[in-house]
């Protein structure tokens, strides 16, 4: 009884991760069309807005493009005024792309509405649950990341 009890449960948090990435998915890329960005040029854009500067191969491994159409997404955001590109200060040969502040805020100020309901739930649970929660996320990203390194 206990063993079904636990396979239901685990059963409702993997639904509950396919529910949250289709809705996230969905409200991404109406943010996207809006601000009129493709949903791999939106995810680009936050990879570097996250965890940039970075080098486009760099960002073409991290979101599973090849190098070549990353040209082609760094060509529309740089137009767009999304990002910049500049020759690195460790290497004058190699180029890093960064995320334009002013168009980042722009951004966020679509996800106002998401951002104060996170703000609302998380508001629901003690120091000890968040910790937890944390966890589970980051472990699930690391889990999702070898996944996805694996089909490479």
């Amino acid at each position: 009884m206990a063993d079904r009890e636990r396979r239901r449960r685990e059963s409702a948090v993997l639904s509950g991760l396919r529910d949250l990435r289709i809705e996230l998915a969905v409200l991404n890329h109406r943010v996207g069309t809006k601000v009129e960005l493709k949903d791999v040029d939106f995810d680009c854009l936050d990879v570097i807005a996250r965890h940039g500067p970075l080098t486009p191969s760099a960002l073409a491994a991290r979101v599973g493009v090849h190098v070549a159409t990353m040209t082609g997404i760094l060509n529309r955001l740089e137009d767009g005024g999304w990002v910049t590109r500049t020759r690195s200060d460790d290497d004058r040969r190699a180029v890093v792309v960064a995320s334009t502040p002013d168009r980042q805020r722009e951004i966020y100020r679509m996800f106002g509405g998401m951002n104060a309901r996170m703000a609302q739930i998380l508001g629901d649970y003690s120091e000890a649950e968040l910790t937890a929660i944390a966890d589970f996320l980051d472990r699930t990203v690391t889990a999702g990341r070898a996944a996805a390194d694996e089909l490479r």
